[in-house]
């Protein structure tokens, strides 16, 4: 298992005993033994207002840096989700955000693996530069009839 997949899975424990929590960036880099700037890429692309977090941090000596679930129930995660994705969006986003929608047990796996594939690269036969428009747009409107 990769580095950044277990940082995740550690951050996400935590925050399922509490709905937020606060924790110093070099403590945890140590704990890893990695450097903080990974610890910086775990929380900044598995930890976004798309995926249902705000994320608050303060650099410095005492800095540290709190995360928070923003999503109470599924109606309004998905309602969340909707707002948070923006004009565009990745297929990596896509796949991080479809995943915390299967961990929160609102879709299955059979659903989450039709629905990437809809969002594909291969299924949107648009120019590479408009994938992440059609994507979005595709995406928004099946979250929204998830509710």
């Amino acid at each position: 298992m990769k580095l950044s997949n277990i940082i995740e899975e550690f951050i996400k424990e935590m925050l399922s005993e509490n709905r937020e929590i606060e924790l110093q960036r070099n403590e945890l880099a140590n704990r890893f033994n990695c450097v903080p700037s990974q610890i910086n890429y775990v929380i900044s692309t598995r930890f976004s207002p798309e995926m249902g977090y705000s994320v608050e941090s303060r650099r410095g000596g005492g800095g540290y840096i709190k995360i928070t679930r923003t999503a109470p129930n599924d109606e309004s995660y998905i309602l969340h989700a909707v707002r948070a994705i923006g004009d565009t969006i990745s297929m990596t986003s896509c796949k991080t955000l479809l995943q915390d929608i299967y961990s929160l047990g609102i879709i299955n796996e059979r659903e989450a693996k039709i629905i990437l594939a809809a969002l594909s690269d291969n299924s949107i036969p648009v120019v590479q530069s408009q994938k992440g428009f059609v994507r979005a747009k595709m995406l928004k409107n099946i979250l929204v009839n998830l509710v």
